[in-house]
């Protein structure tokens, strides 16, 4: 409870952090609390989830022009329209642009094409401290038979992601998407970082958030910058996230009443919430429980995983089948390949409570 207060503490003088900002002369601040609540009334429930075609292991499969997949991604959307999801998470990789930046550019807007179609928004995501250290262009690795995730890449990666060296290409990258994108109705918010300090890195992450919020701002895109929160422990980074994001965003794998209990202490900043991460049914992180609290309480809901495929995520972060049999009880994911719901009573729960099923 300690950290959470300090978070709380972080928000409440978010109007001087703005002021020392303003003498700075920053291009463009935070949102203030109103135009925040204004954008979210805007929108109907937000549901959805993170969203990469199943015929990817990682984001460079996914954005890469050998193996770009318009056709799965067209298919997979229209599973989540189906049941009703307004919104996806998608990844990016600065690696597939800086191969080829105006390639890249155009295969994110053939996404939101596709997307749009589907009547579903988008929240783009840039930087991730998750899984595997180096990521490289080209062929990407095979699976490994039932491990979590055994293709993902931390991007810009390990170390790579603490060295300032590496900092103007990153910044290049991330204004050239902004300014790109910056008033791109079908994008619904830049998610600037995923869950930065996790892979031990901790606040060796906090430059690199610092600076992308900084960029960011520069661009002043007219849709909503965040970056969630999803360890206590990391008490300095969070303050970071919650003060300089415009809307709050937060990851939550916990049951219904530890996660309702979240939900209300971030309340506490006056912002609209979304949940870019839950459900983890080992965990009883649950569509059958959570999902209905969710929309009771307003908070947009984003789930882990959505079709089984080369991710791994119907494994468990740390429980590695080797022999490749699936699990009795799937970790995420919501379909399997040929559309086929994995447990039909939480497809159609979905559809009930996005009004689809009427």
């Amino acid at each position: 409870m300690q950290t959470k207060l300090k978070l709380l503490a972080a928000a409440l003088l978010l109007p001087f952090s703005m002021q020392v900002s303003a003498q700075q002369k920053a291009p463009a601040q935070v949102w203030p609390t109103q135009k925040a609540q204004t954008w979210y009334a805007q929108h109907q429930w937000l549901v959805g989830a993170d969203f990469i075609p199943s015929t990817a292991i990682n984001q460079l499969e996914m954005w890469q022009a050998d193996t770009f997949d318009p056709k799965t991604i067209d298919k997979e959307l229209g599973y989540a329209q189906g049941i009703g999801m307004n919104v996806m998470r998608v990844f990016l990789h600065h690696l597939a642009w800086q191969q080829d930046p105006e390639g890249f550019k155009k295969r994110m807007d053939q996404y939101l094409t596709i997307s749009s179609k589907h009547g579903i928004e988008t929240m783009f995501v840039f930087f991730d401290d998750c899984w595997n250290k180096e990521a490289k262009i080209g062929k990407q690795p095979e699976p490994k038979p039932g491990i979590h995730n055994s293709g993902w890449m931390q991007d810009p990666g390990q170390p790579a992601s603490e060295n300032p060296a590496n900092f103007p290409a990153l910044e290049k990258y991330v204004k050239d998407v902004l300014k790109h994108f910056s008033a791109d109705k079908r994008i619904l918010l830049w998610d600037l970082y995923n869950e930065p300090g996790n892979s031990g890195k901790g606040d060796k992450s906090l430059p690199l958030l610092k600076n992308v919020f900084k960029w960011a701002r520069e661009v002043n895109p007219t849709q909503p910058v965040s970056a969630g929160v999803w360890s206590w422990k990391l008490e300095t980074l969070n303050a970071y996230q919650v003060a300089n994001s415009d809307v709050i965003t937060y990851h939550d794998y916990t049951t219904e009443p530890e996660h309702l209990k979240t939900v209300q202490f971030l309340k506490m900043m006056g912002r609209p919430l979304i949940c870019t991460e839950y459900m983890a049914r080992p965990r009883n992180s649950l569509f059958s429980t959570v999902l209905p609290m969710l929309k009771k309480e307003n908070v947009g809901a984003i789930n882990w995983g959505f079709v089984s495929g080369k991710t791994n995520t119907i494994y468990a972060w740390d429980t590695p089948m080797p022999d490749g049999s699936e699990p009795k009880l799937w970790f995420h994911d919501i379909f399997h390949k040929d559309g086929t719901p994995y447990k039909p009573e939480e497809t159609e729960l979905i559809k009930s409570l996005t009004n689809r099923g009427k």
